[in-house]
């Protein structure tokens, strides 16, 4: 008996920034007595397939999701999807688009590395992803400054160069967070808004609310606990589910990002409530 039927939904892998391939997060969910997981790569679903068959042969649930990067009053806001049809042509395009957009961020970023006077190329960033492929995401670029020792920490590239307060921080234009709604939705999916309390943009939390989303990520890491009492209260109010995920990247340079696999969980009958939410 798994404890409490609990699952993890927001779960990275090597297909973006994780540090494990779709196999082993399965792996390491069986470890952890988890009865499942939510593969949440940024932009792509190309781990799902082999996180469901591992997950078969182990008897571990693997909700097939994603995690779309959207833009809004000039912040980066993330929305999940889940139980989408990994299949669908149409949203394997969405998601190409929205790939090459994160590649637009990432030279724009090394741009402003560079003019930083810090010395980077896309080489050496790439050639921090696991599985050779070319979804590299701002956690590559901070294993580089880290290795030639322009920071410390993974922690110290983030607050210094990579995160909103950065200095090499960027946008590029995406798509509105209600668009992405409607991509989810059209391909199945259930929208969740992922980690709300870092966007410090609840005018938008309950917009959102009421155009067409299913849950809310409230048992977040980065959460503290007036916080998730603050989303959980909103998620009441529009009579949504509250989910709870680790956004488990793994361990670089012994940084953990942004917590262990199983921190935070959502229990069985919330995702089966997810799982049969109405679409718009």
């Amino acid at each position: 008996m798994r404890i409490l039927d609990l699952l993890d939904l927001h779960v990275h892998t090597t297909a973006s920034d994780g540090m494990f391939s779709p196999a082993a997060v399965v792996e390491m969910a069986k470890e952890k007595n988890l009865y499942g997981i939510a593969i949440t790569d940024h932009d792509t679903v190309d781990g799902v397939k082999e996180a469901m068959a591992r997950g078969k042969e182990l008897g571990i649930q693997v909700v097939p999701g994603v995690e779309i990067s959207t833009v809004a009053h000039g912040k980066d806001i993330h929305m999940l999807g889940y139980f989408v049809d990994r299949t669908d042509e149409a949203f394997r395009l969405r998601l190409q688009e929205q790939r090459e957009a994160r590649q637009r961020r990432n030279e724009l970023l090394l741009e402003k590395l560079n003019s930083l006077g810090i010395s980077i190329t896309m080489e050496e960033v790439r050639a921090k992803k696991k599985d050779g492929k070319t979804n590299v995401g701002r956690p590559h670029f901070a294993e580089v400054l880290v290795e030639k020792g322009v920071v410390q920490s993974m922690n110290e590239a983030f607050d210094r160069y990579l995160g909103k307060d950065g200095a090499a921080y960027v946008i590029t234009p995406r798509i509105h967070p209600e668009e992405a709604i409607h991509v989810i939705r059209e391909a199945g999916g259930v929208p969740v808004l992922a980690h709300p309390g870092l966007y410090g943009e609840d005018e938008l939390v309950l917009h959102l609310a009421q155009q067409g989303l299913a849950g809310i990520e409230v048992n977040h890491p980065d959460h503290d606990d007036e916080m998730r009492a603050r989303y959980r209260e909103m998620a009441r109010r529009f009579q949504l589910p509250t989910t709870g995920g680790s956004d488990f990247h793994g361990e670089r340079h012994g940084s953990m990002y942004h917590a262990p696999l199983g921190t935070c969980v959502t229990d069985r009958e919330t995702v089966e409530r997810l799982s049969v939410s109405p679409s718009e």
